[in-house]
This record gives structure tokens, sequence and C-alpha cells, in this order.
């Protein structure tokens, strides 16, 4: 009788977590999944019923999302090298597949890009292409920010979210209750190379659609240890990023220095790497 009250006790528990947003146990959980597919370029595990989380092992479990439609599959992001994966995917899903890149840096539209016909990414990013897919032979279209991708069913928010990148972008599926944010709030480790102030934009205008939207976590651009992106590590950046601004933290200089960022704030649990420029 107690070990009976003790279980619908924690059961409430876990079903008030849930809805409340307090812990993410579908997030959670995916970590801890059979692989549904698996080579030495990739591995995919299945998120829930139509949501697939694929990541490399060549730049820090570098990660791509497939999410189905009744109509239509998004591929976000292609991993930096990954043999046939348009063959790939299709053994995951039978619907057309639209490749969406959450930016433009070489771990995310890798070589990969190659077995496409067409990516979709911001506009921003436009002048990364030269340097990093100077041999995509594809189509290169354009998001708008606050542009809806239905895929049948089921519906995928565009939402600008740069300073990682000037076109970083995050894909929230509102009635999931989650999203996909690329490297846009880091991983854990965020490699800032616009400014704070865009920093700082962009996550009131993330924190305020997880607010309104329901919007539990984001799935990162680098899956490594549970670490989705959760609205509290979005405010965590934000207060990190005025108090930079505001004088009262310093970086210091960053001994791991990635991309010209040589000044570097941990706080919070999180680790934010950025330069002189950043500061304004």
């Amino acid at each position: 009788m107690q070990m009976t009250t003790m279980k619908k006790i924690v059961a409430i528990i876990l079903l008030f977590s849930v809805f409340s947003g307090k812990i993410t146990l579908a997030a959670q959980d995916v970590f801890s999944k059979d692989a549904v597919f698996k080579n030495e370029d990739v591995e995919f595990k299945q998120i829930d019923e139509h949501t697939w989380l694929g990541y490399g092992n060549l730049v820090y479990n570098e990660s791509l999302y497939l999410v189905e439609g009744s109509d239509k599959a998004v591929l976000i992001d292609a991993g930096t090298r990954i043999k046939d994966l348009d063959k790939i995917v299709a053994k995951l899903t039978k619907k057309p597949v639209m490749l969406v890149a959450t930016h433009v840096h070489s771990d995310h539209v890798g070589s990969a890009i190659s077995y496409f016909p067409e990516i979709y990414l911001c506009p921003a990013d436009t002048l990364l292409i030269p340097q990093v897919m100077p041999t995509y032979k594809g189509k290169v279209l354009f998001l708008k920010d606050g542009e809806i991708i239905d895929l049948g069913g089921r519906k995928l928010e565009v939402i600008y979210t740069p300073g990682h990148t000037p076109g970083s972008i995050t894909l929230i599926d509102k009635k999931a209750g989650y999203g996909f944010s690329g490297d846009s709030f880091g991983s854990g480790n965020l490699l800032l190379t616009g400014t704070l102030s865009t920093l700082i934009s962009t996550c009131e205008k993330t924190k305020k659609i997880m607010d309104e939207q329901g919007i539990r976590y984001l799935f990162p651009g680098h899956v490594l240890d549970k670490n989705v992106e959760t609205k509290q590590r979005v405010v965590d950046l934000l207060s990190l990023s005025k108090d930079i601004l505001a004088g009262k933290i310093s970086g210091e200089k960053n001994t791991r220095a990635q991309m010209g960022l040589n000044l570097v704030v941990e706080k919070y649990g999180v680790r934010l790497n950025f330069n002189k420029d950043a500061i304004n």
C-alpha cells in the first residue's frame, strides 16, 4: 500500500514536471536509445515517431535532424562528411526531403550537401558560401524570418537567431514543444562571431517565443551529453552578455581560441567565446 502510494506520487511529479518544463523527458531519453542506423560516418537515433537525431564523429558530434510530416520531410543540416547521406535518409523516410541549413559552417553544410539539389538557408549567411560551400552545384534558396515550412500535418517556423553567424536560424515545432537551434546558443560552448548586442536581441527574442509558444527545449548543433538548450540557458547567455557589455565581467584570454575569438567567459555553466569587436 505504501509502495503503491509512492509510485503514484512519483508519477504525478513526473507528469507535472513534463508539462511545467522543469525536466524534459523526451529530450533526455533520446540519448539512451539504440541507434536505428549507424556506420562509420553517422549514427541516427529516433527522437519520436517522426523525428530523428543524427550525429557525426568529426567535429564534436556535429548533429543533424530529420523531421517528417505526412507530405514531406526536412533534413536540418548535413554534418561534416557523411557519404551517401541522401540514401541513409531514404532508409528513414519515404517522403521527399528538403535540406535546410541552420548556418553556413563546414560542420553543418559539409560535403554531403552535394547529394541534394537544393539547400535552404538565411540570406545573411550568403557571404560565407564561397569559402564554406565552394563546390556546391545545387540551388541556394532563402528562408524568411517567421516563414512556416508546412510538412503536412506538421509545421516548422523559421526564426532568425544571429550571433554565431549573421544568418543563424532556429526552427520551431510549436505542436511538439521543441525546436532545432544549430549553433545559435552554442551547445554549452558558444562561438560568437557577431556582437554581444546581436546576441542579446537573439536571446530576448528566443525567450519570448519559448514562453509564448510553450517551447520546452531546443535540440543543439552538437549533441554531446544531454545538452539540449533550455530556456534557462538562453536566459543565462542573455545575462552574461549584458554583464560583459556593462563592464561587470571581463573576458579572459582564450587558450582554446577558434576563429579569432581570443576572449572567453565561463559562468552559469556556459562558455562564451568572443573578441573585442563583439563588445558593442
